[in-house]
């Protein structure tokens, strides 16, 4: 049986790339490029690379990059792109609970919740962090994006319904204070305009979750910030208001 997520992405990459969520890439690869002192020695690992816009902007600048997504069709038009951008980039489909690579890369990125924290249980988001620092040779370093639980803990149910990250008609939502999970139905528009409707469970964490999670898979300094979109920053303290948090951590 597939998941929501799995149903969303069967045919979904131009509707995504015009999502309002998208539309930050160049501040946000700029962001990545300060993080990483611009050394086009690194090479990087894009978990969940959806359309390929991270990976894309990081090639085109100079950048050895591998992005590797669980949609076929996510990555197809990733391609579109590599090759009407020109550049040269290795996708791969892949499951970000089940990553192959062994300290292959000196940076990992994760941005706009590619894959975790919409998995089903918490193991299996945890199996993705996982992966992720199996990716990383020493010193690597993480910068990823997840949902922040303050926000729901700290937001009225309407105001909450109104801060859907796809496009479409949500209802029925039910956040579950004890697992801090939205669990919700949802309709969408896919690339040929047909409606699907998508029964949703998303994971949300707070700060000392993801904390713990990467101090456990060895991560020795872990920051973490606000986040928004095309405004990534280490100088924004993360508050009850943001529905994301930016986090930057580095391997022992």
């Amino acid at each position: 049986m597939k998941q929501w997520y799995e149903t969303l992405f069967e045919n979904y990459a131009h509707t995504y790339d015009r999502e309002a969520f998208t539309q930050g890439t160049l501040q946000e690869v700029g962001f990545i490029e300060q993080e990483i002192s611009s050394n086009k020695s690194k090479r990087i690992l894009d978990i969940g690379c959806g359309t390929g816009r991270h990976t894309i902007e990081l090639a085109k600048r100079g950048y050895t990059v591998t992005g590797i997504d669980l949609s076929e069709s996510q990555l197809s038009r990733a391609r579109e792109k590599a090759n009407e951008a020109k550049v040269n980039v290795h996708l791969e489909k892949c499951d970000a609970r089940d990553l192959k690579f062994i300290q292959e890369f000196d940076v990992a990125i994760m941005l706009c919740e590619g894959g975790f924290p919409l998995m089903e249980t918490d193991e299996m988001n945890f199996a993705i962090l996982q992966g992720a620092a199996r990716a990383l040779k020493s010193k690597g370093i993480f910068i990823l994006t997840t949902l922040s639980a303050f926000y729901p803990l700290t937001h009225s149910l309407e105001e909450f319904m109104n801060t859907n990250m796809v496009e479409g008609t949500s209802s029925g939502h039910a956040f579950d204070t004890m697992t801090l999970r939205d669990i919700s139905t949802f309709e969408v528009a896919d690339d040929d305009g047909h409606v699907r409707t998508l029964h949703c469970n998303e994971r949300y964490y707070m700060p000392s979750e993801i904390t713990w999670m990467l101090n456990s898979l060895h991560f020795i300094k872990i920051d973490i910030f606000g986040c928004q979109v095309g405004n990534f920053t280490r100088g924004m303290p993360l508050a009850p208001n943001e529905l994301e948090m930016l986090v930057v951590a580095k391997m022992e």
